[in-house]
């Protein structure tokens, strides 16, 4: 597996694209008006308590007050069984840090148990053991890593303790002391800051993104980071001399004059990312609808009719569409519920490779994944954990003729109900005419096809009803105007 990251800054806007054997498989975006906020520390003030929830509203100075659930509040006691109304009080101030950030018409979510990353290590002033990445699977490293973090941070003073992160395996000694230098230095700062930090305030920000995607996406498989911005190519350099001095990672300043995300075609993925219909290499397509409840995916065989039988035609779409289904999430970066509607299979061999597939293609993915079995509907369901908005949240806002539906009323249908608010109106006042404004599909209906029941509805109620077409309407907006 060979891997390339890209990044593209402009004043307004960072992008990070994620590049694995030349295809483009993640895309992250920050926009400099609206940075992401995990990894954030605040002063917040308790605002509202909902014992009902088993949760409490955090005033921290946004726009809509961030959520703190009671499973989030560190209490001391890790057996605790408190409620909310024991761990909190209206009023209160709290130190808390941004684990979701604010979502549709959700706000933030919050946690009082801080965390503060580095390249190797995460600090974690609440914990009392050392940990250590569980996909570091070799015992002796483990104890390696363990002796190394033990016998350097055992003997300080400063509360808390670390977590080895997945990076940290093969590292040597001295990098990760100086990993454990920084983050110490980084939470006494931190405490310093808290002393005279006012409520509301913000006390730590995270990284900025171009500094994160060099902390967070860099594993043994990234041969170069490329960046096309002269300044952050040499603050890059710097951080990575400090953060990882024995990487063997390139970090190279692209000058081109072609964009840098035009290499891989990375704009193209981002427009076809955007649309509902993904098309399979067989001729399979898969269809994604993301609602804010969850997003489905439906898997149809489209074109491809295979060479053997039909068993054999649905398992290779399905095999396919397994590895696109994982790509896409990481791409569009879907998460919270996901439901997959394979095509049905009858063989349960099948069903269990399918899964596999799936399995294999998420141990990528850098969120956190859970897959349950094949339904008896032939449904997968599973989660993916949100941390940030998803890459159609994030471009994309809601039609404005449609309300985010994706769908309109036919021009018959509003034809229909003007004829019903016409008799309404004629009813209510005495009036000579009525006027009706609407878009020109629905006038063209009423002069043509409903043109006749026009002059009936006319003829009933004794009033002349003129027609009138109004650009800026759209098909499902209209007026019934008294004259």
């Amino acid at each position: 597996m060979s891997e390339e990251i890209l990044v593209n800054v402009t004043p307004p806007e960072t992008r990070v694209a994620v590049i694995e054997n030349g295809v483009v498989q993640e895309i992250i975006i920050e926009r400099a008006q609206r940075r992401g906020l995990v990894g954030n520390i605040y002063k917040g003030k308790i605002c509202r308590v909902l014992p009902g929830m088993q949760a409490a509203f955090v005033d921290i100075g946004l726009e809509r007050a961030a959520f703190l659930h009671a499973s989030d509040i560190s209490s001391g006691n890790s057996d605790s069984n408190e409620t909310i109304n024991e761990l909190v009080r209206e009023g209160a101030e709290v130190i808390v840090q941004v684990v979701k950030d604010p979502l549709g018409t959700k706000g933030a979510r919050l946690t009082t148990h801080i965390s503060i990353p580095s390249r190797y290590l995460v600090f974690m002033p609440e914990l009392t053991n050392l940990g250590v990445s569980q996909k570091i699977e070799d015992e002796e490293e483990r104890n390696r890593l363990r002796d190394i973090v033990t016998g350097f941070f055992g003997d300080s003073s400063l509360s808390g303790n670390f977590i080895l992160r997945t990076a940290a395996e093969g590292v040597d000694d001295e990098t990760l002391k100086s990993d454990i230098r920084f983050l110490t230095r980084l939470w006494h700062a931190i405490q310093d800051r808290l002393q005279t930090a006012a409520v509301k305030e913000l006390i730590h920000e995270d990284l900025p993104l171009y500094l994160r995607s060099l902390r967070d996406l860099i594993n043994d498989d990234v041969e170069r980071l490329r960046i096309d911005s002269r300044e952050n190519w040499q603050r890059l350099t710097q951080f990575a001399e400090k953060l990882i001095p024995d990487s063997p990672v390139k970090i190279e300043y692209y000058p081109g004059e072609r964009p840098i995300f035009d290499l891989y075609g990375v704009e193209d993925e981002i427009q076809k990312a955007l649309d509902q219909k993904v098309t399979l290499k067989s001729g399979g397509y898969l269809i994604i609808d993301q609602t804010e409840a969850m997003t489905t995916i439906d898997v149809n065989t489209g074109a491809f009719v295979g060479h053997r039988n039909q068993e054999e035609t649905i398992f290779k779409t399905n095999m396919e569409a397994a590895q696109a289904i994982c790509r896409q999430l990481r791409l569009r970066n879907l998460g919270g519920i996901i439901i997959i509607d394979f095509i049905d299979m009858t063989e349960d061999e099948h069903k269990r490779q399918v899964l596999r597939a799936l399995e294999k293609c998420l141990a990528r993915d850098h969120a956190k994944t859970h897959i349950t079995e094949v339904s008896s509907l032939g449904l997968v369901e599973m989660t993916r954990k949100r941390t940030r908005e998803s890459l159609e949240h994030i471009l994309c806002e809601p039609c404005p003729c449609c309300g985010g539906r994706g769908s309109l009323k036919t021009a018959e249908t509003t034809c229909y109900e003007i004829f019903r608010e016409i008799l309404r109106e004629a009813r209510q006042f005495d009036v000579e005419s009525l006027l009706v404004l609407a878009s020109q599909e629905v006038v063209d209906r009423l002069q043509d096809e409903e043109s006749a029941t026009l002059a009936e509805l006319g003829s009933f109620i004794g009033k002349t009803i003129r027609l009138q077409a109004e650009t800026l309407y759209t098909q499902e907006h209209y007026d019934v105007v008294l004259i």
